[in-house]
């Protein structure tokens, strides 16, 4: 069995009855749509954890609930790479905390945050990133709406 070699964490990440999502513009390429999250760090707890840093360095936001929903897996050099993606409610967001590293370096383009209505209509009009994503989105947005409004319940 192959190891896992690489771990992103992502949110679909609503706000109301919108979709958060980071436009990315990058010099002599068409801009592009991108989930928010990011690798996921020897010293995060768990992946979750590391969506909710994530999440902070990106927006400056705090989430309110993320629940696992979905797996993307993609061969690479010496293993796996693995995208844990997680269905998650925003609580706050405050973009002039954001920290992450790419906002300080000109050369990585632009991180506009936008937010879209959350529809399978408008996810397939994006050229989100990746394609594989954008189908699980548009092919479950009222299971993903389910999910994040079903009160959890204890064992």
């Amino acid at each position: 069995m192959p190891d896992i070699v690489k771990r992103n964490a992502r949110a679909i990440l609503l706000d109301g009855d919108e979709l958060v999502l980071i436009k990315r513009t990058k010099p002599g390429r068409e801009p592009y749509w991108v989930t928010v999250g990011g690798g996921v760090e020897e010293d995060d707890a768990t992946i979750e954890a590391a969506l909710r840093r994530e999440v902070f360095e990106e927006l400056g936001g705090k989430l309110e609930r993320a629940e696992l929903v979905h797996l993307i897996t993609d061969e690479l050099k010496g293993g796996l790479g693995v995208q844990h993606l997680f269905a998650a409610r925003l609580e706050s967001m405050d973009l002039s905390a954001r920290t992450g590293a790419e906002f300080a370096d000109p050369e990585r383009g632009g991180y506009e945050v936008i937010r879209v209505p959350f529809t399978a209509e408008t996810v397939r009009e994006l050229n989100l990133m990746p394609p594989e994503l954008a189908e699980f989105i548009a092919a479950n947005t009222h299971a993903i709406r389910s999910v994040l409004h079903t009160p959890v319940r204890e064992a």
